[in-house]
């Protein structure tokens, strides 16, 4: 019988969710949904004293934006604190760790000893072999490791490969504080072990600890999970991403209006390939992701590759979807989203969302439909209107499109056309963008012929009706 692929998703509740979070937590949804195995959802909150419960509700929006589900209920690493308390005493009953009785001033001293002396700063192990009967009665313990001293330790990672550490690197660490609260390198081996994971998947920030933690499976005669470290992401400059680059969490680029769809195909080739794909589907992600072609070099993030990445995905998009997904950034821009305005958007959208790399963009480059007379026009739009011939256009354009009959996109063109001819010597650009000006207060547009349309003759006649009169 083969073994179910358990996977986590084990977050610290101390801030936004980082990029490289979000992809962790792809890739482990990605390798448990391809083996058809289980991602497990575990909240890394014994730090209590940077633990914000309103965290954990941004680190689920943020995977719940990603469209990743998990398997169970969500697992409190600090309500299992008893639990992780058992295993160390465990460990001290069979002889696989100690009391020490170390004070923080002895410890500081021996730092600085060490540091003189151009030795690792580490513990010296004095109490790993004293009876605890020399002890001093007034002073509670730690519980720390007995790590080997002699020889060496190997990692053998499905990314990294082999790695070889000699023991002399590993430390005596805590296991259990003097006040009894667990340390996170023992929560994290006892809840994988009794939430029966078998597949950590992580960023290779975390390799070191492996070679700490497998000392406590070890020590319990418990089986070593598969692992596979992930290489970093750098930004653009080869420095570790973070929000001086930019944008550095879920939740960022969310505001910033890229698809979750757009984001998780990006992520998903920031450290993976399948040939030459660059566009992977949801469904092609969960066939062909493995972690043979996770790379072992750091990937660079690049901002445009991902804006084409969501350009693409935008002109997939349903339409309704994307006027939903876009609703907030009408908000933002103080515009309210009535049924005739919903019904001009959609109207557009075939058209908005190839010109539209984000739904940011789709937004501004839509408000026009959501303006309602006065509105204001920004400095193009207004260097326009201000030129001298831009009234005769307007005013001529106005008595021209009253009798039109339907008012669609071809004879409103060809009414333009007509005035460009008797006005422009033909130069059609220099009736549209008096037009553009007039009707969108702005310099860039959709179609301004289509947008017309869509505004219809009364809207369209009224826009020019309150142009000219802010010409006068």
């Amino acid at each position: 019988m083969s073994m179910t692929v358990i996977t986590r998703f084990p977050p610290s509740p101390t801030g936004r969710m980082h990029i490289g979070n979000a992809r962790t937590a792809l890739y482990n949804w990605l390798y448990a949904r391809h083996t058809g195995g289980k991602m497990l959802f575990r909240i890394e909150d014994t730090d209590r004293d940077r633990y914000q419960p309103e965290f954990v509700d941004v680190i689920i929006d943020g995977i719940r934006w990603l469209g990743l589900d998990y398997d169970g209920d969500i697992v409190s690493q600090y309500e299992r604190r008893a639990r992780h308390a058992e295993v160390a005493h465990e460990l001290l009953r069979t002889g696989k760790a100690y009391y020490c009785y170390c004070s923080p001033e002895e410890l500081d001293a021996m730092r600085e000893k060490a540091k003189a002396e151009g030795r690792p700063t580490f513990y010296d192990r004095r109490w790993r072999e004293r009876d605890p009967s020399e002890a001093p009665k007034d002073r509670k313990p730690v519980i720390r490791i007995k790590a080997p001293i002699e020889g060496s330790s190997t990692v053998h990672d499905r990314v990294q490969g082999d790695v070889t550490v000699n023991n002399e690197q590993l430390d005596d660490f805590i296991l259990l504080r003097s006040d009894g609260v667990p340390t996170y390198m023992l929560a994290v081996v006892v809840d994988d072990h009794d939430m029966g994971v078998n597949h950590v998947i992580r960023g290779d920030d975390h390799l070191n600890n492996t070679f700490r933690q497998n000392l406590i499976y070890h020590g319990m005669g418990w089986d070593l999970p598969v692992y596979a470290h992930l290489p970093l992401i750098l930004g653009p400059d080869g420095a570790k991403l973070s929000k001086r680059h930019g944008a550095a969490s879920v939740e960022d680029y969310a505001e910033l209006g890229y698809l979750p769809e757009a984001m998780c195909n990006y992520l998903l080739r920031l450290g993976w390939s399948h040939g030459n794909d660059e566009i992977i589907s949801r469904d092609q992600a969960v066939a062909w992701f493995d972690l043979d072609h996770v790379v072992r070099s750091p990937a660079r993030f690049d901002y445009a590759r991902l804006d084409n990445l969501n350009a693409h995905y935008m002109k997939l998009a349903d339409n309704w979807r994307l006027l939903d997904l876009a609703k907030p950034f009408y908000q933002k821009l103080g515009l309210a989203i009535d049924a005739t305005v919903e019904h001009r958007i959609l109207s557009a959208m075939d058209e908005l969302k190839t010109r539209s790399k984000t739904l940011a963009a789709l937004a501004e480059d839509s408000a026009f439909f959501a303006k309602t007379i006065p509105y204001n026009f920004d400095t193009k739009s207004l260097e326009t209107l201000t030129h001298p011939d831009t009234k005769t256009i307007l005013s001529t354009l106005l008595e021209r499109f009253k009798p039109l009959n339907p008012f669609v996109s071809d004879a409103i063109q060809k009414i333009c056309k007509d005035v460009a001819d008797e006005l422009a010597g033909g130069k059609l650009g220099k009736i549209g963008m008096p037009l553009r000006a007039a009707l969108t207060g702005t310099a860039a547009s959709p179609s301004i012929f289509h947008a017309a349309e869509i505004l219809g003759n009364k809207e369209t006649l009224s826009r020019l009706q309150f142009a000219l009169s802010v010409l006068h």
